[in-house]
C-alpha cells in the first residue's frame, strides 16, 4: 500500500488458536455445510473489519493479504468518496460470471461501476461503507458463513462491481495472465476438515440458497446480464513509490 501512496491499518488476523468466541454449535452450523476452524477464523477476521468500518463515517478498503492490486487503485478510491447510496463495492474478479446491471456509471475516466445483483465468491478486496458494514454485522449476529458467501447473499446491500477489475487474488493471477513472482498457499484451504456430520439441515440450506439465487437472476433479467468482468492486465504493474499524480 505504501507503493501506492496510501495509508493503511493492518488488523491482526484471527486464527484458530486465537479465536475467542462463545457462540455454540447452533451458530456455527447455520451455513450450508460445516465450517473448518480456519474458515471460522477468517469469517471472524472479516467481522472484526466490519466493526471498524461501522464505527466510522467513511468508506474503507478491506484487503486480504494475498491480493494483487491495480495501479488504478488510488484514483478509484478517491472517486469512491463521492459515491452515494452505495454499501459495498467489489474490486475483485475470480474468472466467474456475475450478474450485473446492463447500465454503467462512470467512476473515473477509465473505470465504471455496475450494480452487482449476484456474485458467487470473493472477499479479498472490497470497499465497504458504514451502512454496508452495519447490514453485514446484523447478519453475522444471527448466522455464520464463509466471509464471501455472507457478502454475496446479503441482497439488502447496495452492491456494485468496478470494471475493469482492480484486484485479483494471487491464486487467480495466472488465469488473468498476470506475471506475479510471489506464490501463495491458502491457510484456509489447508485447515483440517470439519468434523460435523452433513445433516439434512445443511442440504436444505444449500437447496434454498440455490433457489434464492435463481429467483434473484429471474427478477432482474430485464435490467441485468450474466457475464465475466473485464480486467486490464497492463494495469497490474509495479507502481512507483509515492502518491498518485
Amino acid at each position: 500500500m505504501t507503493a501506492f501512496g496510501l495509508s493503511f491499518q493492518r488488523l491482526e488476523a484471527i486464527t484458530p488458536d486465537t479465536v475467542k468466541d462463545t457462540r455454540g454449535p447452533q451458530y456455527w452450523d447455520s451455513w450450508e455445510r460445516p465450517l473448518k476452524e480456519t474458515e471460522k477464523a477468517c469469517f471472524l477476521s472479516h467481522v472484526a473489519a466490519w466493526e471498524v468500518v461501522a464505527a466510522g463515517d467513511a468508506p474503507v478498503l478491506i484487503l486480504e493479504d494475498d491480493v494483487v492490486l491495480s495501479t488504478a487503485i488510488p484514483s478509484v478510491l478517491v472517486a469512491c468518496r463521492m459515491l452515494e447510496d452505495v454499501d459495498h463495492l467489489t474490486l475483485e474478479v475470480r474468472k466467474r460470471k456475475k450478474i450485473v446491471s446492463k447500465r454503467r456509471r462512470d467512476l473515473t475516466q477509465t473505470h465504471r461501476i455496475l450494480r452487482l445483483y449476484q456474485d458467487r465468491s470473493g472477499a479479498a478486496a472490497y470497499v465497504l461503507w458504514p451502512s454496508g458494514a452495519k447490514k453485514l454485522l446484523r447478519r453475522a449476529q444471527k448466522q455464520a458463513a464463509l466471509a464471501d458467501a455472507m457478502i454475496c447473499k446479503a441482497y439488502e446491500l447496495n452492491s456494485y462491481q468496478v470494471e475493469p477489475a482492480c484486484a485479483v487474488q494471487l491464486d487467480q493471477a495466472a488465469a488473468y495472465a498476470l506475471s506475479i513472482g510471489t506464490r501463495t498457499h491458502s491457510q484456509i484451504d489447508a485447515g483440517a476438515a470439519a468434523h460435523q456430520a452433513k445433516t439434512a439441515g445443511f442440504k436444505l440450506r444449500r437447496i434454498m440458497a440455490q433457489l434464492r439465487m435463481g429467483f434473484r437472476a429471474l427478477s432482474h433479467v430485464a435490467v441485468a446480464e450474466r457475464r465475466e468482468i473485464a480486467l486490464s492486465p497492463e494495469d497490474f504493474t509495479t507502481p512507483k513509490r509515492g502518491g498518485p499524480d
